[in-house]
């Protein structure tokens, strides 16, 4: 499929893209060859075969939705600098009451 200049600043203006003038040539060039790939590929038989959406196998492991205290609070307290044994001690950053 070739692509004409027109369709070429069609696209660069979709894409919010502003190649300069050196560059129009290469570009234009590169995206008739993608767009050719493309015709290409869309010759190919896939009939029959299932779309593939990762190539990468998933498995899912499900679990109880449980609530578990994973943390006991102490313990956390315990690395801060400053704390009122409940609470953590920082300093004020925002002025008012």
């Amino acid at each position: 499929m070739p692509l004409t200049q027109q369709d070429f600043y069609h696209l660069c203006s979709l894409s919010r893209l502003s190649p300069d003038p050196a560059a129009q040539e290469e570009m234009a060039q590169q995206c008739s060859h993608i767009l050719n790939y493309m015709d290409k590929l869309s010759e190919v038989d896939t009939s029959g075969i299932e779309p593939l959406y990762s190539p990468v196998e998933h498995e899912c492991f499900f679990r109880d939705d449980i609530a578990v205290r994973r943390c006991d609070r102490s313990a956390i307290l315990n690395d801060a600098p400053v704390t009122d044994g409940e609470f953590f001690i920082v300093p004020r950053i925002v002025e008012g009451k």
